[in-house]
């Protein structure tokens, strides 16, 4: 009901004050046909299946029918008022689900700060989007989650600095929507959880001033989200299922914006409420006339013990093991990080961007996890466990993690369990990309990891996995053909995480503006 009336004063709002300012509602409409296949042996291969924004399948045969329209906000890009819509459905076969609604939105802009109510995709910051293996907290892995958004998604100028800094970000609220996927895939036997709700927010600071001609501009943020709310199922251990409700008061809403409050099995041990990660993220850029170098990390944490690096330490002894007495501290090592590099050569063709990335996740603030007791006062929060939780199901969607697609989404799992089993390695990802004609483009992926498991679940020796991706877009030119463009893909895995697959995808679409 929320939504409905957040839709409806948006709508009516903005009809009034738009037809004001001379914005016309189909101006400016694209729209989006499209059709894909895939065919492999086994699943399909992980650079076929990841990083397209949940709209994949693992199965050995797959595909899409695929129709979307859209206003973007652009068109209005020389008014002070904009707005933009847009609605993308797809029918698939062998997916979860046979009809989906991918995206399904509407949002307004004033000046630089836009309002979006529904599903959109929404592209990573900092980071090359067809490239980069993804970035590790706010990714296009998985299927986007309905939510009010506000957001400055371009840098706005702050006042007094010339231009030299600026900032932007966003602060959203959504729900997530594989209830019943979720009831399928564990048969209700397995830890699930109904009625999630989403928080997501992030903010972001620029130096320098590009315009100005000096080549160096530092961005540097935080990206942070939370799963809150919901009612959780989790086996007892005697056949039954223990459940858990999450509070989606003022107060709760309010907790994971500022991370507060406990988890809804928590009374001593109290840490915040939801499943609250994020990340620390950086890119310094050099812009020279014929290159662009950017230099990038994303430090993923779970909570204070990466975030901060330190963690409260100073619990008394005895009766006062619970009390807080001593100003003193547990550190922490900066070891889990996604390092990363990108090469654009301004004039180049059949060799125009290389990205490389170092992705390391294996130290998690170490094997040990100890909150203080009567007995022994010392406090350790080791086990991190990314990508997974006690309660909910983890940083994921509809079977597809939210974040970086090498911590083994849980739609990979044969077992019925609703987890992330694979989110301590470190990884070597390499992409590449041209045009070596005006209309044909390409990339090249590859990807190496070697994986332990979980610290909970660890593999009884390392194992490895190599990735590889080649695919040709041609687009189509004139009269007859204009608008249309095909895909050609063939994806490979070998080694013992994903195992050994090999796969073809064909895309063909149809582009262009309804005219209306």
């Amino acid at each position: 009901m929320y939504r409905k009336l957040l839709v409806l004063m948006v709508c009516g709002f903005a009809s009034q004050h738009l037809r004001a300012k001379g914005i016309e509602w189909l101006d400016g409409l694209q729209y989006k046909a499209e059709l894909q296949t895939s065919l492999s042996d086994g699943h399909t291969p992980l650079w076929l299946n990841a990083n397209k924004f949940g709209l994949s399948s693992l199965s050995s045969s797959n595909g899409y029918v695929r129709a979307a329209v859209e206003r973007p906000l652009a068109v209005d890009s020389a008014r002070k008022w904009g707005i933009g819509y847009g609605v993308d459905l797809a029918a698939a076969y062998n997916y979860t689900s046979s009809f989906i609604v991918q995206q399904a939105f509407a949002e307004v802009r004033w000046l630089k700060g836009v309002l979006t109510v529904g599903s959109k995709q929404w592209p990573m910051e900092l980071k090359n989007n067809s490239l980069s293996s993804g970035s590790q907290t706010l990714g296009i892995n998985a299927r986007p989650v309905p939510q009010a958004r506000i957001a400055l998604p371009e840098y706005w100028d702050i006042p007094f600095t010339k231009g030299w800094v600026g900032i932007k970000g966003h602060v959203a609220f959504g729900r997530m929507t594989d209830d019943g996927w979720q009831h399928e895939f564990t048969s209700r036997e397995k830890k699930y959880a109904d009625d999630v709700r989403y928080h997501s927010k992030a903010g972001y600071l620029r130096i320098g001033n590009a315009s100005k001609g000096f080549p160096v501009v530092i961005e540097m943020g935080l990206e942070m989200a939370s799963l809150f709310g919901g009612t959780m199922y989790r086996p007892d251990g005697e056949g039954g299922m223990e459940v858990f409700h999450g509070g989606t008061s003022l107060k709760d809403y309010w907790n994971v914006f500022i991370p507060g409050g406990a988890e809804a099995n928590e009374d001593i041990y109290r840490n915040v409420a939801g499943d609250m990660l994020g990340s620390w993220v950086m890119r310094v850029s050099y812009d020279a006339d014929k290159w662009r170098l950017g230099l990038y990390a994303d430090h993923f944490f779970e909570d204070h013990s990466q975030m901060f690096f330190l963690d409260y330490n100073g619990y008394g002894q005895g009766d006062n093991w619970n009390v807080r007495q001593d100003n003193r501290y547990f550190l922490y090592y900066l070891k889990d990080i996604m390092l990363g590099a990108e090469l654009n050569l301004k004039h180049g063709t059949l060799l125009r961007d290389i990205v490389f990335e170092y992705l390391y996740s294996k130290y998690q603030s170490g094997p040990v996890y100890h909150d203080r007791t009567p007995s022994m006062s010392e406090h350790i929060g080791g086990l991190d466990d990314y990508y997974n939780h006690s309660l909910y199901t983890g940083w994921q969607h509809w079977g597809q993690v939210m974040g970086n697609p090498l911590y083994q989404s849980p739609i990979y799992n044969d077992d019925g369990t609703i987890g992330v089993k694979n989110n301590r390695f470190y990884a070597f990802h390499l992409g590449i990309g041209g045009r070596p004609l005006a209309n044909l483009g390409y990339r090249l992926l590859l990807t190496w990891q070697e994986g332990l498991g979980t610290y909970r679940d660890p593999y009884t020796e390392p194992r490895h996995n190599t990735s590889f991706l080649v695919e040709a877009t041609y687009d189509f030119k004139g009269k007859t053909l204009g608008g249309f463009g095909v895909t050609c893909g063939y994806g490979m895995d070998f080694g013992s995480i994903l195992g050994n697959n090999y796969g073809f995808q064909l895309t063909v679409r149809k582009t262009g503006l309804l005219g209306l």
